[in-house]
């Protein structure tokens, strides 16, 4: 049995990396705004540490909650560990903070472009550290075409 410390956490290293992206799309938009049609979705876990939403809301979206990006947003920080956004309620204007660990999913519609975030235990009573692993992220693929599994290419078809 291999030591953890001989192997590769690609699992973890690509979530870091997603969340890299995601940070980086976020700083953009809050310098420049949204350009053309992009706007986003964004699922996060309410009872994750460092979640910030008002009361009303966490009673409403008691495990999870989605916010979109796209109209009305004011203040948008990105920083190393997460965002905050202000946005509107029925024009009732509400600062949420999200950690970067709290996210779910990150959807851009316009291009068909998103991540899910999985994570092992879904259940804090698991895991009550928060120390344990993420699986690996899954991609989102809006399609109707019913889901086919992956062909295994080996690479020896492209050496010449």
């Amino acid at each position: 049995m291999a030591d953890t410390s001989d192997t590769i956490d690609y699992g973890t290293m690509m979530h870091d990396a997603m969340r890299g992206l995601i940070a980086r799309v976020l700083r953009r938009v809050a310098e420049d705004g949204l350009p053309g049609e992009h706007h986003f979705f964004i699922s996060f876990d309410t009872n994750h540490p460092g979640v910030e939403i008002a009361d009303w809301l966490r009673e409403r979206y008691p495990d999870d909650m989605t916010i979109v990006l796209q109209h009305w947003f004011d203040a948008l920080d990105v920083r190393e560990d997460g965002f905050s956004v202000v946005l509107n309620f029925g024009d009732n204007p509400e600062p949420i903070t999200v950690p970067w660990g709290a996210m779910k999913t990150f959807v851009d519609p316009s291009v068909e472009f998103g991540f899910r975030f999985e994570h092992r235990s879904a259940d804090p009573d698991d895991d009550p550290d928060g120390t344990a692993e993420e699986a690996p992220f899954e991609e989102i693929e809006e399609s109707d075409e019913p889901h086919q599994d992956a062909e295994i290419v080996r690479l020896d078809r492209f050496r010449k």
